[in-house]
């Protein structure tokens, strides 16, 4: 059976069910542009599930009505906008990514981040890493619950991880293989807006950081990272040259970074956000691997 699991991003986030319909919503209508049997076959099927972690993180939920009129603009689309494109080649921008570069580099430069979002995005990553309460392991024995049900079932996962969920995913990837000895678990993990490229991020992973044991997750088959134009978050969006030694010491078949020429198209009431989600979950790169892997298994 195939299994596509979803990972989402920091932020509270509308009830899960409700979420959940909108984040199948926006991949069905990206896979349908690239290959409409396998769009069909997705959305008959129950297939798609959603690792619904920030429940336990954050005390809020959002209201779905703030977002869908958000997805409806996004959906009715036919083309995209060349002032997309344009707006995350400015000066501004790009004097934003040099800040945040410099904050990776020198981590007491964060509080003067000028993007709100950054700063609030390593705030969030932060709390996650020093695992206040207990909540990290609390929010990773959420995600590792649906793949220990398919590894048990030997299902064919699709794991999908959004900026923070990618950090949760491979963690939770990295603990279900040392630490419970599951060999064999995501036929493909892709990750998309991931920070798994920032210095800051690399340093705190399990594995990294315990130097006693092994350093990779050795249960993924393949790894396809997808990175947009302007998006912040995914501030290194190359992975494979971060983790090449997974390939050379055999832990995993491939690493693939896509990041020339994307473009997330998500605008909201405060612009365009080339972070977020469903811009992401739309775009045809997403789509055609999400489509490959689908007719492929």
């Amino acid at each position: 059976m195939k299994k596509i699991i979803y990972v989402p991003g920091k932020n509270p986030k509308p009830p899960a069910d409700l979420h959940r319909e909108q984040l199948l919503r926006c991949l069905v209508h990206g896979v349908k542009k690239i290959n409409p049997e396998v769009a069909d076959e997705i959305a008959a099927s129950d297939c798609f599930s959603l690792v619904a972690w920030n429940r336990h993180f954050y005390e809020a939920e959002r209201d779905v009505s703030q977002i869908t009129p958000w997805i409806d603009r996004l959906l009715s689309l036919d083309s995209y906008p060349e002032s997309d494109r344009e707006a995350v080649r400015t000066v501004r921008y790009r004097l934003a990514r040099t800040f945040y570069q410099l904050g990776d580099m020198l981590p007491w430069l964060i509080p003067a981040i000028p993007d709100e979002r950054i700063r609030s995005s390593i705030q969030d990553t932060e709390l996650y890493f020093n695992n206040k309460g207990n909540i990290a392991c609390r929010v990773r024995d959420v995600q590792k619950q649906p793949l220990r049900e398919a590894a048990a079932r030997d299902d064919k996962v699709l794991l999908i991880g959004h900026s923070m969920g990618s950090i949760i995913a491979y963690d939770s990837l990295w603990e279900l293989n040392h630490l419970e000895d599951m060999q064999s678990c995501v036929d493909c993990l892709l990750t998309i807006g991931s920070p798994l490229g920032v210095n800051y991020v690399q340093k705190r992973l399990v594995g990294l950081r315990n130097k006693q044991g092994p350093d990779y997750p050795g249960n993924i088959r393949t790894w396809v990272n997808i990175s947009a134009r302007g998006d912040l978050v995914a501030l290194d969006r190359s992975l494979a040259n971060d983790f090449r030694k997974m390939v050379e010491q055999n832990h995993i078949e491939s690493i693939t970074d896509h990041h020339t020429g994307i473009y997330n198209h998500y605008r909201d009431d405060k612009g365009l956000n080339a972070h977020k989600s469903y811009g992401y979950l739309v775009n045809p790169v997403v789509a055609r691997t999400v489509a490959d892997w689908w007719a492929s298994t």
